[in-house]
């Protein structure tokens, strides 16, 4: 059967400068490390747990704790999950929190307060220029006003946050404007318009699309892979401002094989699944402009108000974009499709606040699944469930490297590691799709 392929963008994807550089370097030497731990002996302690693991941990404890629990994050350093608890009547909770493998430790703000807590902010205080999400880290809400913030805008802000109460919320200035991260130049382009793309998914009905940044899809309709060129697919959904930033676009070419992987530039990383952000979890990023880049989640469920308007259920990371990055993917290290670059504040080079929208909320809402032709061999369980950079067999096997999947340059023969493993030839598996066209556009002004 014959199919599309669409060509490698290398130069634009890989340009990420140090920031890319940086970011590899932590990326592809660790792929391979175990973070597994723990001791049947001590089933009271703290377990060693994988990101992922750490994230459905942290689900099931949710649904298990109830009203006590009041939110979790992953230490990174100890790699383990700490858990809050509200101190109450019923110290069972704590016990089953700690067989569990979990660190618990006691807090006074329970989850609802804090979601209270939000609520008024959303009511009162929604100017443009600010943000706010819960940190577990602190059990307490962070508030963050941009450089636009000022005067009346900012007492108003003051006030609120003051009139939650002592101990509920921190407040703090960005030196940079929130905006989407759209703009003009080369990648996929609508209408003048450039974003990166996310990850390639399967639509409800089986036919090849994508997603980005919802921004993205309503500024244009049709989207292309070259400047002035055909387009290669046509907007189906678009959510923007609102209850996220997300569009699924439908490729133009029904038989386009469209693999579930993050093209690195000189390397691909098979997506396996999506999955939910941890606060604390290591996630990489990677984007048309700024190429690959790193650092942590801060917040979940972020409120963002941008010029545009509100934008609700987004995560909050520290991790740098710039314009052209909008709707890049955000990925975990094991293959983990985690979010899609929104918008924020600051740079690749003074860094600076940003914001993601959750790949499992917008699979979910546009009713498409991860994976297609090639990468759902390439990105499939094996893949995903230990690390899928720099992998051998598993990560990197035939349907990653074959003839079928990656042309007859560059993707080898599906059984070595590394590089090898899972493409790197001009005509490879990831043939500049998987991570970035880009498009942006003069959205945010």
């Amino acid at each position: 059967m014959s199919h599309k392929r669409i060509p490698k963008r290398r130069a634009a994807i890989a340009a990420g400068g140090v920031a890319a550089l940086g970011a590899a370097a932590i990326l592809l030497p660790n792929a391979n490390a175990s973070q597994d731990g723990g001791s049947s002996d001590a089933a009271a302690a703290p377990r060693t747990l994988k990101a992922a693991d750490a994230s459905d941990l942290a689900s099931r404890l949710a649904g298990m704790l109830g009203d006590a629990f009041a939110g979790s994050y992953y230490d990174s350093g100890d790699q383990q999950l700490v858990v809050n608890v509200v101190a109450g009547d019923d110290n069972q909770v704590v016990v089953e929190a700690k067989k569990a493998g979990a660190d618990v430790r006691e807090v006074e703000n329970s989850m609802g307060e804090l979601r209270g807590g939000a609520t008024t902010l959303r009511s009162k205080a929604a100017v443009p220029g600010t943000s706010w999400a819960i940190d577990p880290r602190t059990n307490k809400i962070l508030v963050t006003a941009d450089s636009t913030v000022t005067g009346e805008k900012w007492d108003r802000l003051e006030s609120t946050v003051q009139g939650l109460g002592s101990g509920m919320a921190t407040l703090k200035k960005s030196a940079g404007t929130f905006r989407t991260f759209a703009s003009g130049g080369d990648a996929i382009f609508g209408g003048g318009a450039r974003c990166s793309l996310g990850f390639n998914v399967t639509a409800g009905d089986g036919a090849p699309a994508f997603l980005t940044a919802g921004h993205c899809g309503v500024a244009a309709e049709q989207w292309s892979d070259a400047q002035g060129g055909q387009p290669i697919g046509t907007v189906d959904q678009a959510v923007f401002p609102g209850e996220g930033d997300f569009a699924l676009v439908r490729y133009d070419d029904p038989a386009t094989e469209a693999p579930s992987e993050v093209n690195l530039g000189d390397q691909t990383v098979p997506i396996a699944q999506a999955a939910d952000a941890t606060v604390g979890q290591q996630v990489f990023r990677m984007g048309s402009t700024t190429g690959l880049a790193d650092g942590q989640v801060l917040g979940l469920d972020a409120t963002v108000n941008y010029p545009e308007g509100t934008v609700t259920g987004l995560i909050q990371t520290d991790v740098c974009a710039e314009p052209g990055d909008s709707g890049g993917s955000l990925f975990t290290q094991d293959g983990q499709a985690i979010g899609l670059t929104s918008g924020g504040s600051g740079d690749c080079t003074a860094g600076g606040e940003t914001f993601f929208q959750p790949v499992t909320t917008a699979l979910e809402a546009v009713g498409a699944t991860l994976g297609g032709g090639a990468g759902d061999q390439a990105g499939g369980e094996e893949a995903g469930g230990g690390d899928a950079v720099g992998g051998g067999e598993e990560a990197g096997g035939e349907g990653a490297g074959g003839e079928e999947a990656g042309g007859d340059a560059g993707a080898g023969d599906g059984s070595g590691t590394g590089e090898q493993g899972v493409g790197t030839g001009e005509d490879g598996v990831g043939d500049g799709m998987g991570a970035g066209g880009e498009a942006g556009s003069d959205l945010t002004g």
